[in-house]
C-alpha cells in the first residue's frame, strides 16, 4: 500500500466520523446538509481536482435519485392509493386474524420473502411499507407488544428483502457475479435461496424479538397517515375512497403484487429465453424497476378507482399529496448518493484492493473480504461485487476445483455487510420509520451484518459437500 492509499482510508473513515458528529451531536445539522458537506469535505482531503467534486456531487445525487428516487415516488403513490381503498386495511385485518402476536414477524418475513424472489431491496420495501404500518399500528393500538410495533415487524422485513437481493439471483449483485466468474445461475440460485432462509430467520423474527423491546420507533405522523386506514379516511382521498371500498380484494392484492409479477416475468426471461430474442426484450422492458412500479400504480388506478366510480380528481389530489410525506427522504437518499459518488471518484475502492493484495486466505473467504470491504467505504454493493468479482475471476478459471457458484454467494455475501451512511438503503430505511443514527445502525446495518456473516458460514458449510452440478 502506498501513501495516497492510506491516506483515502483515513479520509473515508473520517468523513463517515464527520458525519455521525454533524447529525448526532450538538450541531444537529439537517442529514441532507451534512452529507452534501461530508461529500465536498471528503473530496478535497482525497485529493480530488477542485472544480470536479461539485459536479460529481450532483452526479452521484442525481444518479441515485434517477435509479431509486422515481421508484419511491411511484411506490408511495401505489401505497396511497391501496390505504384509501381499504385494500391495505383488508389484508392487515387478515394476517392479523391468522397470526398471533408470536408469529407476526414470521408472518412478514414469509410476505416480504415472496415479494422480494423478484424485486430489489428499496422497491421491496416501499412496497411492503404500508403492509407494515398497518400492521404495526393495530398490534400498537392493542397494546400486547412492548416496545417498537413497528420495528418488531419492520426487522424481518429488512432481513429477507436484504437477504434475497445479495444472495438470490435475479437480483443484480448475485448476476453480476455470476457473468464476472463465468457461472450457472442454476446451482447459485439453489445455494443462495439455502443461505438465505437461516439468514432470514436469524437476522429477521429473532433479532426482532430482541431489539424491538428496547426501542420506541415510530414513523412520522404524516406517513402513517398517508399509509394506513386511519389517515386514508381524513385525507385528500376521503371521497375517493368511500366510492370505492368495496373493491374486491383480489383486486388490490393484485395491484400490490403487479410489480413483483412483471419483475418475475422478467427473470423467467432471461433465464429461459435468449438474451436477442423479441420476448426477453420485451420482458426486460415490463421487469425494470421503474416500468413495473409504474405499471401497479396505473392499474392500481383504473381497477380502484376508475372503474368503480371513484372521483378522478381526488385521485390526483391523493396523489399529490402522496409526494410530500416522502419528498425529504427523497432529497436524503440523493445526499448518499452524492456521498457514495464522492467516494467512488475518489477511488477508495482501489486504495481497498491494493489492501486486499496483503492478504493470504482460501478464495471463498477472499471473495466475502474484498466484497465487504469495498462496498463499507464506497456504499456500493455494486462495486463491492464488481471489485471482488473482476479480482478473483483470474483465480476462478486456473482452479477447476473451486466451488465458483459459491464463491459468486461469498462475495454477494460480503457485499451485504454493515449498510451504513453511505448506502441509500440506509437513510431509506432510517427517515421512513423515524429512526435516530444509533436506531437505524441497530436495525438496518447490524441486519445486513448478521445476513453477510450466516451468508459466509452457509458458503464454508456447503463447501464441505460435493458441488452441485451446472
Amino acid at each position: 500500500m502506498s501513501e495516497t492509499d492510506i491516506q483515502l482510508l483515513l479520509t473515508a473513515l473520517g468523513g463517515v466520523a464527520l458525519l455521525v458528529v454533524l447529525i448526532v451531536t450538538r450541531i444537529r445539522l439537517h442529514p441532507l446538509i451534512a452529507l452534501l458537506v461530508v461529500s465536498i469535505t471528503v473530496g478535497i482531503f482525497a485529493g480530488m481536482d477542485i472544480g470536479s467534486i461539485a459536479g460529481a456531487t450532483v452526479a452521484g445525487a442525481g444518479h441515485t435519485l434517477g435509479v431509486v428516487g422515481i421508484v419511491i415516488a411511484l411506490g408511495a403513490m401505489l401505497g396511497k392509493i391501496l390505504a384509501d381503498s381499504g385494500v391495505t386495511e383488508t389484508i392487515a385485518d387478515a394476517i392479523l386474524r391468522r397470526s398471533s402476536d408470536n408469529t407476526l414477524p414470521w408472518a412478514m418475513a414469509f410476505a416480504a420473502f415472496v415479494v422480494g424472489i423478484p424485486m430489489f431491496f428499496e422497491v421491496g420495501l416501499v412496497v411492503l411499507m404500508p403492509l407494515i404500518f398497518s400492521v404495526a399500528r393495530k398490534l400498537e393500538s392493542k397494546g400486547t407488544v412492548k416496545g417498537s410495533a413497528y420495528v418488531l415487524l419492520g426487522v424481518p422485513v429488512i432481513a429477507a428483502l436484504a437477504s434475497l437481493h445479495g444472495m438470490v439471483p435475479p437480483h443484480p449483485g448475485p448476476l453480476t457475479a455470476i457473468a464476472t466468474l463465468k457461472t450457472s445461475v442454476g446451482p447459485t440460485m439453489v445455494y443462495g435461496f439455502i443461505s438465505a432462509i437461516p439468514a432470514i430467520i436469524l437476522a429477521g423474527p429473532v433479532y426482532a424479538r430482541v431489539i424491538a423491546p428496547r426501542m420506541t420507533v415510530r414513523p412520522d405522523q404524516a406517513l402513517l397517515d398517508q399509509f394506513t386506514a386511519s389517515g386514508a379516511q381524513t385525507s385528500s382521498g376521503a371521497e375517493t375512497t368511500a366510492a370505492i371500498q368495496k373493491a374486491p380484494v383480489g383486486v388490490g392484492i393484485l395491484a400490490v403484487l403487479m410489480p413483483a409479477i412483471l419483475m418475475l416475468a422478467n427473470t423467467l426471461g432471461e433465464t429461459l429465453l435468449p438474451k436477442s430474442s423479441w420476448g426477453a426484450k420485451v420482458t426486460a422492458f415490463l421487469g425494470d424497476p421503474m416500468i413495473a412500479m409504474l405499471a401497479g400504480v396505473l392499474f392500481a388506478s383504473t381497477t380502484l378507482v376508475y372503474l368503480r366510480g371513484g372521483s378522478t380528481e381526488k385521485l390526483r389530489e391523493a396523489l399529490s399529496a402522496s409526494l410530500k410525506p416522502i419528498a425529504g427522504i427523497l432529497l436524503i437518499i440523493a445526499g448518499g448518493g452524492a456521498f457514495q459518488q464522492i467516494l467512488v471518484k475518489a477511488k477508495v475502492g482501489d486504495a481497498i484492493v491494493h489492501l486486499t493484495q496483503h492478504f493470504s486466505l482460501p478464495p471463498l473467504w477472499l471473495g466475502w473480504l474484498i466484497a465487504m470491504l469495498l462496498s463499507v467505504s464506497t456504499g456500493s454493493a455494486t462495486v463491492g461485487i464488481v471489485g471482488a468479482a473482476g479480482l478473483l475471476a483470474p483465480l476462478a478459471s486456473a482452479n477447476p476445483s473451486l466451488n465458483l457458484p459459491l464463491l459468486a454467494l461469498s462475495i454477494g455475501s460480503g457485499s451485504l455487510f454493515f449498510n451504513y451512511a453511505n448506502h441509500a438503503g440506509f437513510w431509506l430505511v432510517k427517515e421512513s420509520f423515524g429512526m435516530t443514527m444509533g436506531e437505524a445502525t441497530m436495525t438496518i446495518s447490524v441486519i445486513q451484518s448478521i445476513v453477510a456473516l450466516v451468508g459466509l458460514g452457509m458458503v464454508l458449510f456447503m463447501n464441505l459437500f460435493p458441488a452441485l452440478p451446472s
